[in-house]
């Protein structure tokens, strides 16, 4: 795959000219952004996934969903329906999309909806919610919405001021676009990320006068959630454990698990939101446990036995979940 990647350098400048031509349409008001009266809040990357933008778009709810209507808009990406969908009680995740799927069902307080054109999901949204706040999920580089405060998320161990354009590289969008940005949060740290680390890292990414740069690292939490039983990760050390993930980067659960001294027996690594074939799940059936994301869980659930799921949260260092929760606090007064 690094080969290929490399043999790709040609594609990637092409995909590079044409980010820097629609960015360049955008900047001079040719293409054209609209803002609405709804505060929105976009959560994004420049990256292909692996940010935590779901456990994020999570913290902002559990934060802000007492005291207003919230509503959620993502694209529904790998989704087997079209144009706008809202979540209701008999929606699937074939329908709404995985990570959409899961927000739903966590949050049955806050309209989940999801819609390929940001804009027209969020006029149907004001129209028929009309909700105090409205968070886009991945929606950085779909600039046809002008958002009024935004979020860009960059992995510790892949920042996107070290990356390059796809296929070489990840990048989706150019590095110069993190200007846009209101506050560039590095997620995935370690835990206990150096003053001195962080500092440096501050440094790589040179923020304009108006950004915070935050730091985050995901909690795993140690209860593991079944159809209809619960489990301790202690319970499962004696177990011959299969690890099924569709994600983006599986590397830091696996790190995690090695630190509880979870065996491992197989890992079973799919694409980021891939819908399990039959001979798949059959296979899955036949092991003794299966440990698996909260967004695998929901395309899995009722159809394999034994199958358990891990919930991750972001946690900020520095105080940063109180200084983001402060910035968008203004936004709704």
């Amino acid at each position: 795959m690094r080969i290929l990647r490399i043999l790709a350098f040609p594609i990637s400048l092409i995909y590079a000219c044409v980010v820097y031509v629609r960015n360049f349409l955008f900047d001079i008001g040719f293409l054209k952004s609209r803002e609405y009266k709804t505060p929105t809040v976009c959560v994004g990357n420049l990256s292909v996934g692996g940010t935590g933008k779901t456990p994020m778009i999570e913290f902002l709810l559990q934060t802000f969903q007492t005291d207003y209507t919230i509503a959620v808009l993502s694209r529904g990406y790998g989704r087997k329906s079209d144009g706008y969908q809202v979540a209701s009680e008999v929606s699937t995740v074939e329908v709404l999309g995985d990570e959409p799927y899961q927000i739903a069902q966590k949050f049955p307080g806050v309209t989940v909806a999801v819609d390929a054109s940001r804009q027209n999901g969020i006029t149907k949204l004001e129209s028929t919610v009309a909700p105090d706040l409205i968070l886009l999920d991945d929606a950085f580089q779909h600039r046809k919405v002008t958002s009024k405060f935004s979020m860009l998320l960059t992995a510790y161990d892949n920042r996107y001021v070290t990356d390059w354009y796809l296929p070489t590289g990840n990048l989706r969008d150019s590095k110069k676009e993190a200007g846009r940005a209101d506050v560039i949060i590095v997620t995935k740290c370690p835990e206990h990320l150096s003053v001195k680390e962080q500092e440096k890292i501050i440094g790589e990414i040179k923020p304009i006068k108006k950004q915070k740069v935050l730091f985050s690292y995901l909690h795993y939490k140690d209860q593991l959630n079944g159809l209809d039983k619960e489990l301790r990760m202690a319970d499962i050390k004696t177990k011959k454990v299969t690890l099924v993930t569709g994600i983006a980067n599986p590397k830091p659960l696996l790190a995690y698990l090695l630190t509880k001294g979870i065996v491992v027996k197989q890992h079973l690594n799919f694409r980021d939101h891939h819908f399990f074939s039959a001979t798949e799940i059959a296979n899955f059936n036949a092991q003794e446990c299966i440990l698996t994301t909260e967004k695998d869980y929901v395309r899995l659930k009722g159809k394999v036995a034994n199958l358990y799921y891990i919930s991750i949260e972001h946690q900020f260092l520095n105080n940063g979940g109180e200084v983001l929760k402060e910035a968008i606090k203004t936004l709704l007064k």
